[in-house]
């Protein structure tokens, strides 16, 4: 398991509490960087390296899937999380199906299985490097 700040994880919601939330329970262990929209978290991935996005499904403007999508092609080794309430399940199956998401989990989310699912992600990545593909 990777010691504290080494991963950096990008958590897009436009709900303002549930980034408050994120920030508070998951600061100490992980580098956390938050977006309001999807177009502030592409921003924020110029300037910072970020290993792991983790994004809400339903926000105005563009869909946690179409940034993701948008991150697969701008950024390929960055681990994606797509959270899901309330979402088309098709366009959510095909994601995954095609590599888009590498994760779907329910909200509202689970502390732990957040965090398994960080380090799950992690682990991966630092499998990848190891086998000569590159990280975010």
């Amino acid at each position: 398991m990777a010691t504290s700040k080494t991963i950096t994880v990008l958590y897009v919601d436009d709900e303002i509490h549930n980034l408050n939330s994120f920030i508070a329970t998951f600061r100490k262990e992980f580098n956390v960087l938050t977006a309001r929209s999807a177009i502030e978290a592409l921003e924020i991935m110029k300037k910072n390296p970020v290993h792991i996005v983790i994004t809400d499904q339903r926000m105005p403007g563009m869909t946690g899937v179409d940034l993701l999508i948008e991150v697969l092609g701008r950024y390929p080794n960055a681990m994606r999380v797509l959270l899901t309430g309330f979402t088309d399940l098709t366009a959510v199956a095909e994601a995954l199906s095609k590599g888009q998401v590498h994760y779907r989990m329910e909200k509202p989310w689970d502390e732990e299985q957040i965090r398994t699912v960080i380090n799950a992600a992690h682990e991966i990545s630092l499998l990848r490097q190891k086998g000569g593909r590159s990280v975010a």
